[in-house]
C-alpha cells in the first residue's frame, strides 16, 4: 500500500508534503519525465535487433518503419515477438519512471507520450522510428489496464475480421481517450486525485495527444485504406516486400 501510495502521488509530491523542496523544483521533475520517457522511446528494438541478430536495417525493408509489424514480414514471427515485447516494455518502464516522479496521472501520462514520440522520432536513429502502437499500449497497461484490455479487444477484432493492422491500430487509437475519460467517471475518482495527486485532468489530455500522433503517423495507411490498397496481415509465412500498418 505504501509503494502503491507513493506510485500515485510521486516523489516530488511526497517531498512538497513534507515540506523538503520548493515548488519551482517541480520544472526539475518535469524535464526528468520528459527526458527519461524520451530518451527509453528512442531505444528502437526493431532496429537494434535487425542490426545485431540480421546484420541489416528493418527500415531499408517493406513499409519502411521500424516497428512490429514490418518485423513480422520481413524477418518472421520470434523477431516480431522480440520487438514488441521491448516496446511493450519500454513503454511501462517509462510510466514507472514517471509516476515514481511527479504522479501516475501527471507524471506516468507525460512519460508515456514522450516515451512514444522517441519511438516514433529516435534520436539515435536519425528521427525515423515506428509508429508507436506496441509502446503506447505497454504504457497504458500501467496507467490504466481496464482501458488497455479493451483497446486490444478492439484492435484484435478489427485485425481477424479485417487483415488490416493499421485499421486496428488507428481505430484502438481513437478510442483511448473516450475510454479513459468514461472510466474516470466510472471509477468515480476525480475528488481523489484533486486532493491526493497533481495534474488531475492531464490524463485525458496526454490520451488525446497520444491518439492524435498514432493516427497521424497512420496518415499513408488511410489514403492506402481509402484507395482500397492497404496491405493486409498474414501470419502464415514471412513476406519481404510488403508494406506493414504499424
Amino acid at each position: 500500500m505504501l509503494f502503491k501510495g507513493f506510485m500515485l502521488e510521486g516523489l516530488y509530491q511526497t517531498l512538497r508534503a513534507d515540506g523538503i523542496v520548493p515548488a519551482w523544483t517541480m520544472m526539475i521533475f518535469i524535464v526528468l519525465c520528459i527526458a527519461a520517457g524520451y530518451f527509453l522511446g528512442s531505444l528502437n528494438f526493431a532496429v537494434m535487433l535487425s542490426n545485431k541478430r540480421y546484420h541489416d536495417d528493418i527500415r531499408n525493408h517493406g513499409s519502411g518503419n521500424g516497428g512490429t509489424t514490418n518485423m513480422l514480414r520481413t524477418f518472421g514471427r520470434l523477431a516480431a515477438v522480440m520487438t514488441f515485447v521491448g516496446d511493450i516494455v519500454k513503454g511501462m518502464v517509462a510510466v514507472l519512471i514517471g509516476s515514481a516522479l511527479l504522479g501516475l496521472t501527471f507524471g506516468g501520462h507525460m512519460a508515456a507520450f514522450f516515451c512514444m514520440l522517441g519511438h516514433m522520432f529516435p534520436i539515435f536513429y536519425k528521427f525515423k522510428g515506428g509508429k508507436g502502437v506496441a509502446t503506447s499500449i505497454g504504457a497504458i497497461f500501467l496507467l490504466s489496464p481496464f482501458v488497455a484490455l479493451i483497446m486490444i479487444l478492439v484492435f484484435a477484432i478489427i485485425v481477424i475480421g479485417t487483415k488490416y493492422v493499421s485499421l486496428g491500430s488507428i481505430m484502438a487509437a481513437l478510442i483511448y481517450p473516450v475510454l479513459l475519460y468514461r472510466v474516470n467517471l466510472i471509477q468515480d475518482e476525480a475528488s481523489w486525485f484533486v486532493a491526493n495527486n497533481i495534474g488531475w485532468g492531464f490524463d485525458i489530455i496526454f490520451a488525446f495527444l497520444m491518439m492524435v500522433m498514432v493516427v497521424f503517423m497512420h496518415r499513408e495507411n488511410i489514403k492506402r485504406l481509402l484507395a482500397g490498397k492497404e496491405s493486409k496481415i498474414s501470419f502464415k509465412k514471412k513476406n519481404k516486400g510488403e508494406e506493414d500498418g504499424k
